[in-house]
């Protein structure tokens, strides 16, 4: 009979153990992708071109053997040098200021511009130096430079387009080149419960990585009085300077751009969907801007109460609060008071249900309303304006 040794007993069993977990002679877990060629994840341009043979390409990463405890190790190495730092300088006017040259109760005060900045994130999106972040940001900035974590040297970048109602904006360096960009994944594929990373620069801090799950989708929140019906909840944590960095599946691919927290609590961070981004994308970049409906109206819920104090005969639809003047809803003469019933031969339930239809509209469009003023019903007829946005 054969013998074994303690040694040989003690190696067999060890190399059963590896085998069976996966690590025998390989890795584990499946490699990284996010190539277009690869993943089939479109470029932000929508392009399909794929470089000729032996060329060598700036596509931000390529498949990477990983094992499990270095999966996200790897994925940020490949994806970090397309995320970047952002600072922006902005000229503010204080009240007043004294001019030194006279004392006394006849001094003259002048105003004065003292400029101020913001630091924030954002990433490229194609290799011609396009790049994606917040439009809060960059907002009233008289001068950006991108810094890429390579490079000590700012990149002067001026804005391509903004969409404050997303607020999102695109930018482009201002010197050629060829950069590392990051492939837009999909959000709507992205189950809660995935992990998640952000890489961003919080309180100045180059390139800081967190990682979490997604916690839940379709989150409702306003910000700064604008009202945001779809965004990604995570618990990787986001603090101030992360504001348009990437939120990352394993796989590299954004699916969104991290935007807010809830500074009363722990864990509570918020990203714009990448998928909502897609949608206005091509305007950013042909047009500058989004085109959106706007009726010009400020409407709340009708209820019982508000029919009871004016007498009303009708206890649902859009309770007209506010119409701006010049506005097309002034223009079809719709006044305060007025209670939205009907919207292009809908019913119009309450507030809400007028938005998300005239969200659903062009502008240039004709539409009827129903409008029932000081209890009799009226129609209306409305021609869609365009939002315009305060710069």
């Amino acid at each position: 009979m054969k013998r074994f040794t303690l040694r040989g007993l003690l190696f067999a069993f060890l190399a059963g153990v590896l085998f069976a977990s996966g690590f025998w002679l390989g890795h584990a877990g499946p490699p990284i992708y996010s190539q277009a060629s690869v993943t089939g994840e479109t470029p932000a341009d929508g392009s399909t071109d794929r470089a000729p043979e032996g060329q060598k390409t700036n596509a931000p990463i390529t498949p990477i053997p990983s094992s499990s405890d270095s999966l996200i190790a790897d994925m940020v190495q490949q994806t970090g040098p397309a995320v970047v730092r952002i600072e922006t300088k902005v000229a503010q006017q204080t009240n007043r200021m004294q001019d030194p040259f006279f004392f006394g109760p006849f001094s003259f005060d002048f105003p004065q511009v003292q400029p101020s900045g913001a630091i924030g994130s954002g990433f490229f999106i194609s290799e011609d130096g396009t790049i994606l972040t917040n439009n809060h940001v960059i907002d009233g900035a008289t001068e950006i430079k991108v810094y890429m974590n390579d490079k000590d040297k700012g990149l002067p970048a001026k804005v391509i387009g903004r969409d404050p109602e997303l607020d999102l904006a695109v930018l482009k360096v201002t010197e050629s080149g060829k950069y590392p960009y990051l492939a837009l994944g999909d959000s709507d594929a992205i189950k809660v419960g995935n992990w998640v990373v952000a890489i961003g620069n919080p309180f100045g801090l180059d390139h800081t990585v967190t990682v979490g799950v997604l916690s839940a989708k379709g989150r409702p929140l306003t910000i700064e009085g604008k009202q945001f019906k779809n965004l990604l909840q995570t618990d990787a944590s986001i603090n101030p300077g992360n504001s348009g960095g990437p939120l990352l599946d394993l796989n590299g691919n954004v699916i969104g751009i991290n935007t807010a927290i809830n500074a009363q609590g722990q864990g509570l961070g918020f990203a714009v969907p990448i998928n909502s981004v897609k949608e206005v994308l091509n305007d950013l970049l042909t047009n500058g801007k989004v085109s959106r409906p706007w009726l010009g109206v400020g409407v709340q819920d009708m209820n019982s109460q508000i029919a009871d104090y004016f007498t009303l005969n009708v206890k649902t639809g859009a309770f007209v609060t506010q119409v701006v003047d010049g506005s097309p809803a002034a223009k079809a003469g719709l006044e305060p008071y007025d209670v939205i019933v009907g919207f292009d031969g809908q019913d119009v339930k309450d507030a809400q249900s007028l938005v998300d239809m005239i969200q659903k509209t062009k502008v240039g469009d004709s539409k009827k309303l129903l409008v029932n003023r000081k209890g009799e019903m009226i129609t209306l007829t409305v021609t869609i304006g365009e939002k315009n946005y305060a710069q």
